[in-house]
């Protein structure tokens, strides 16, 4: 019997903060994402909660090398969230905070499109998305409950985003501003987030449907991966099966 090789699948890597590793439960973006692209894509989860972009730099090679890069269809870079949290603020840890300054961010994020470049991950397969906007006085509340003050603004937020978004253009990366569309119009953000800071159920939707628009034509020429269940030969299932096709 001649050997087996084992199949690589093309895969779609979500880099980010707890918005993105909250994307695969229920009813979220990633794995809206991953439904889309079943049998087609491997879509691998890579959100780390409370993490902000100058971490996120440092663990990057980690995750990601040059070993498997020709097999990744796209990278989205989801970070700001944390970054754009008031200085000495942070929630969950009075000795420190997530906090990174605004030029550093930049920065951060120019470096972790500079390291995906050098493990084989050319910029036109980089997807940057904003942090979304800040309903203050929801995320007041849960800040109150966990015993400190209002860490986040929605103005804030939005200096961040404009800076995610130069940064996307000086590296020739695409962006998915999702603090600006959320917004636009004058309309009620707050319908799209949970607890005035991550993303309610109609907010994951609004992100799965975005950021496919922009993931469409890089996963369109993916074939399904192995035969349809009819048109195996059923009296040698072998020659469909461990076909190269």
């Amino acid at each position: 019997m001649s050997k087996i090789t084992a199949m690589l699948w093309p895969q779609v890597i979500l880099f980010g903060d707890s918005i993105t590793q909250f994307s695969f439960q229920a009813h979220g973006w990633g794995a809206k994402i991953a439904h889309k692209l079943a049998r087609k894509c491997d879509v691998v989860n890579r959100g780390l909660s409370g993490y902000n972009s100058r971490w996120a730099k440092i663990v990057l090679p980690r995750l990601i090398s040059s070993q498997r890069s020709s097999d990744i269809v796209a990278v989205t870079v989801f970070f700001g969230a944390n970054d754009s949290a008031m200085n000495g603020s942070f929630i969950h840890r009075t000795c420190n905070d997530c906090h990174v300054p605004l030029e550093e961010y930049a920065e951060n994020l120019k470096e972790i499109t500079r390291h995906l470049a050098s493990a084989g991950v050319s910029a036109d397969r980089v997807i940057f998305i904003t942090p979304p906007p800040v309903y203050e006085p929801i995320w007041e509340k849960e800040c109150i409950l966990k015993g400190c003050a209002l860490n986040r603004h929605n103005s804030t937020a939005g200096q961040y985003t404009q800076a995610c978004v130069q940064a996307a253009a000086q590296c020739g990366a695409d962006i998915l501003d999702l603090w600006t569309l959320m917004q636009k119009d004058g309309q009620d953000y707050s319908v799209y987030l949970s607890d005035g800071l991550h993303l309610s159920e109609r907010g994951n939707q609004f992100v799965a449907e975005h950021l496919w628009r922009l993931l469409e034509s890089r996963v369109a020429n993916l074939p399904f991966i192995l035969p349809y269940w009819g048109d195996i030969d059923v009296k040698n299932p072998e020659s469909s099966l461990l076909c190269d096709q």
